[in-house]
């Protein structure tokens, strides 16, 4: 598929990657904020919705055909499609507030606020290391940062997690391999979280105004010179 100029010309070293994302509506709406904010590229994991279903194509009002959509992509393919030295960002809604949801399937590992937690809480089944015998929790440990703070220092991909599962084990194990962080949206206390178009969506515009101001930075500083 081919692609308007306008839209690759204002492409941006920023792509997303939706995880488990199965409502049709908030797949259609995030894609439609991913072709506003500019993102070079979607990636859609397996347990997504499909990107081509009805419901979906009538919440995308159009994004289909402004940015490139790969669909039904397995966890070990991922880092196939992503820009060299690109940093891999969880979507986090709860922060330092938060403790893992078990689950049977590996793929549906999320997380649940826990309000009265001041740290995260580890899987009760550890590992024990071969060599030292130590028990250790083998969820990937990443550090939270505001959403707000510079994370476009480097090519960036930002991982939405859905409604129900929230993100996958896999995609905490890429953004931890890739010196990824979780970007907390902070909410006032008694909202659990937000929903996951409007979170895609407040990432999407932030990094596209990180972006930005990092562009006039530079263009000064060449202009100084």
């Amino acid at each position: 598929m081919t692609y308007p100029e306008t839209q690759l010309h204002h492409s941006l070293p920023l792509l997303l990657i939706c995880d488990n994302i199965r409502d049709p509506g908030n797949l259609g709406t995030i894609l439609r904020s991913a072709a506003g904010a500019g993102c070079s590229k979607v990636l859609l994991t397996k347990g997504c919705v499909d990107a081509w279903e009805p419901k979906v194509l009538r919440a995308g009002m159009g994004a289909h055909f402004q940015v490139p959509i790969i669909n039904n992509l397995d966890w070990e393919v991922v880092p196939n499609y992503l820009p060299t030295n690109t940093r891999v960002y969880v979507a986090d809604n709860c922060g330092l507030f938060a403790q893992p949801q078990m689950s049977n399937k590996a793929s549906d590992h999320g997380w649940i606020c826990d309000r009265q937690l001041s740290k995260f809480h580890k899987y009760e089944e550890e590992e024990e290391d071969p060599e030292t015998g130590d028990s250790k929790g083998w969820l990937p440990e990443l550090e939270v940062q505001n959403y707000n703070l510079d994370w476009t220092e480097a090519p960036a991909a930002v991982v939405i997690g859905g409604e129900t599962h929230g993100v996958s084990l896999e995609s905490l194990q890429l953004a931890e391999s890739t010196g990824g962080k979780r970007l907390l949206i902070p909410v006032v206390p008694g909202v659990d979280s937000l929903n996951s178009a409007m979170a895609a969506s407040i990432l999407l515009f932030e990094g596209k105004r990180q972006l930005r101001l990092r562009a006039e930075h530079l263009s000064r500083d060449r202009s100084y010179n």
